[in-house]
């Protein structure tokens, strides 16, 4: 839903209703995330797609149903070999959508303040959250709550739209959408919790070769890109087009600078003066991936040198050095490609190797936060 953000205000603007169909359910090889939406407004009208084409016209038909009776209704599509061919699912996977109206502010079903603002807020590129929640056996969509709602929940609850609430802050902090069971009073709500966020930050520090190759790549793949390094000779606009550019003391610049736990910092510099002092601040923060250039005998060098500094060893076992997946790089724009391979392992929690050598679904989703327990 909030992807399709700035189409939809627009869409409610010019006087439009529109049936949204969000994925709320993946299982098996289904062909697109948790939480990816397409509309269809009441012109017959599409945004967007849920399924990469495959599946579009059955949710076309829902999404005509939902207009007409302003009902929500939850489709299930896959599995049977029947079923999924019939929709064009032949990836063997399952998806499990739910179909709600979203109508004018006079009209039924109208989106309430706070996820009018969550639009709002995801059409301009700022973190913004909603959660569907869905309940009982048959896994009806019962409420839309978006960040910033107050207490009341309606059909939810007052206590449990708290707890969701709770939950979906966790999830926009932590920038995923996701997909949780939130337990309240006794009892438990499923709940999809779909979030839209900046794009995270890749830090490459050294401007080499190799960093040049990072930068693009990283640009490529929706990071926002920041090369530094203390030597404005070689960190200049020109070399790294498309990425910002700092001219600062590594260590001084990650200290200063914002990051989270989406953030990758990459140190590619290959000098001690530079990368022992840099390591101990990037292993004290909350980041998702530290990782560093260098052979074996330069990682056993800096390691050592670590503790000598007072490092504590646990934090050593989260810094990735050598640097990037074992695919046989040697250039730097496969350099940049084994280093992002891994960037993306880590946080998917992949073991990075060969698909054939393993099994089950291949669209498995990462293992999802401790549920919780509110």
């Amino acid at each position: 839903m909030l992807e399709l953000a700035s189409a939809l205000l627009a869409s409610l603007a010019a006087g439009r209703r529109l049936a949204v169909a969000t994925v709320i359910g993946v299982d098996g090889s289904a062909p697109r995330a948790l939480g990816t939406s397409m509309a269809v407004d009441d012109e017959g009208r599409v945004i967007g797609s849920i399924s990469g084409g495959c599946v579009e016209g059955a949710v076309y038909d829902a999404c005509g149903r939902v207009l007409e009776s302003g009902t929500a209704e939850v489709c299930e599509f896959g599995f049977s070999d029947t079923d999924a061919f019939a929709v064009g699912l032949a990836c063997g996977g399952r998806l499990r959508v739910v179909v709600q109206e979203l109508g004018l502010a006079e009209a039924r079903n109208a989106p309430t303040p706070a996820l009018r603002r969550a639009l709002e807020r995801a059409r301009d590129g700022k973190a913004a959250g909603v959660a569907l929640v869905v309940a009982g056996e048959s896994g009806d969509a019962v409420a839309v709550l978006a960040q910033g709602e107050g207490a009341s929940g309606g059909a939810v609850g007052d206590a449990r739209a708290r707890a969701v609430l709770a939950a979906l802050e966790a999830a926009v902090q932590s920038g995923r959408t996701e997909r949780r069971t939130v337990a309240c009073e006794g009892e438990e709500l499923s709940a999809v919790l779909l979030v839209s966020a900046p794009p995270p930050r890749l830090i490459v520090f050294g401007a080499v070769d190799f960093s040049v190759a990072l930068a693009k790549a990283g640009a490529l793949l929706g990071y926002r890109v920041t090369v530094c390094d203390a030597r404005p000779v070689f960190a200049t606009p020109e070399r790294f087009p498309g990425a910002e550019v700092v001219n600062r003391w590594p260590s001084d610049y990650l200290a200063q600078t914002e990051v989270d736990e989406r953030t990758a910092v990459c140190i590619l510099t290959h000098d001690d003066k530079f990368d022992l002092p840099l390591l101990e601040v990037a292993l004290a923060l909350p980041v998702a991936y530290v990782g560093a250039m260098g052979s074996r005998a330069t990682h056993e060098r800096r390691v050592r040198a670590l503790l000598e500094r007072g490092i504590d060893p646990a934090a050593l076992e989260s810094l990735h050095s050598p640097i990037g997946l074992d695919i046989g790089a040697s250039s730097p724009e496969e350099t940049a490609v084994s280093i992002l391979a891994e960037i993306i392992a880590v946080r998917t929690r992949r073991p990075g190797v060969p698909l054939r050598e393993t099994s089950g679904p291949l669209h498995r989703q990462a293992p999802v936060a401790a549920e919780g327990g509110f």
